[in-house]
């Protein structure tokens, strides 16, 4: 994908409801704002444009995503740093690019890139034909069709049932076993016509392509999406400066479920039960931003689809984390 095909085909997600909501923190002079998946750079080339004075750090496991969008936002040279790295090590990566280890504006936007999906031979999408790799950063880790060669049966039938919802699991899993004494499943095409073989054909008829849970749930087994982002959402918080803000954006429900907890962790109070005065260094120290996870309007999805499922949250921190809270933190 050269840059041209970025400007003409990559359309950021929420972008300017991501930039409503980090706005009164980028608006601080001397503001830093970290791009935890930077991808293609759509967001951080929104807030470079409409924040002069803001610094960024653009974080991506991606050595790809990287280089694209570090062309796409050349023009920003000085106010525009890029990280290779997993969105879990940003205290470590706003620690080694900032003096106080504290930044106003996080955004993390989470899932699949727009380049990932698009690029064939990333193995990401099932309609079509590509080796099985779905690594996001290609330059190391298992590739999909490595965990298709090696994980027992019972362990493939858990992760495409936790992570894919697909109530057919036990029968892929068991095609695919046996398969690959003789024949292994190393290409997209292979294992669509794999699930596809071992799915009703009563439940084929609706719901697209029947081997849509599958692929998601190899891609965040691959890539380890989950406990990253369970790392990722305390790792970030801990490094907003006071009157920070984050925005996540998730694209399934075990993330938004992550994602919410985590941050109603910070905005609930941590009194202990049955104390008749709320303890000051147990109040809250986020504000949620959004009532619930808001959702992209019919103009939005109708401009850019890739948002119909997304789910966005967003909090301020209010006050340092109290101590007894930090491990959390």
């Amino acid at each position: 994908m050269s840059s041209e095909d970025i400007d003409g085909r990559h359309i950021p997600v929420l972008a300017d409801r991501c930039v409503e909501l980090l706005g009164p923190a980028l608006a601080e002079p001397g503001a830093v704002y970290v791009d935890g998946t930077l991808g293609l750079g759509g967001h951080s080339e929104l807030v470079l444009t409409r924040f002069p004075q803001v610094r960024v750090i653009g974080i991506d496991r991606d050595p790809a995503a990287l280089a694209l969008a570090g062309a796409r936002l050349a023009r920003f040279s000085g106010r525009f740093t890029p990280v290779h790295a997993v969105h879990d090590s940003i205290r470590e990566v706003v620690a080694a690019h900032t003096e106080s280890g504290r930044v106003q504006g996080i955004l993390l936007d989470l899932g699949v890139s727009s380049m990932q999906l698009d690029e064939p031979e990333r193995g990401f999408a099932y309609a079509q034909d590509a080796p099985l790799d779905m690594r996001m950063d290609q330059t190391t880790g298992r590739t999909a069709a490595d965990l298709l060669a090696t994980e027992p049966e019972h362990e493939l039938r858990t992760i495409l049932y936790r992570y894919g919802d697909e109530k057919f699991a036990p029968r892929i899993a068991r095609a695919i076993v046996a398969r690959r004494e003789s024949d292994p499943v190393t290409r997209s095409g292979q294992l669509v016509d794999l699930v596809r073989d071992n799915i009703p054909q009563a439940a084929r008829r609706t719901g697209g392509n029947p081997a849509k849970r599958t692929f998601q749930a190899l891609r965040i087994a691959v890539n380890a999406e989950l406990e990253v982002l369970e790392r990722a959402i305390p790792a970030a918080v801990s490094t907003l400066a006071v009157g920070g803000r984050i925005v996540v954006m998730s694209f399934q429900s075990l993330e938004d479920r992550i994602v919410k907890r985590a941050l109603a962790r910070g905005a609930t109070s941590s009194t202990p039960p049955g104390l008749p005065v709320e303890l000051s260094e147990h109040e809250p120290y986020l504000r949620l931003l959004t009532r619930g996870a808001e959702e992209a309007d019919e103009a939005e999805q109708a401009r850019n689809p890739r948002s119909a499922s997304v789910r966005l949250r967003a909090a301020e921190r209010l006050r340092p984390t109290p101590s007894h809270l930090e491990a959390h933190s």
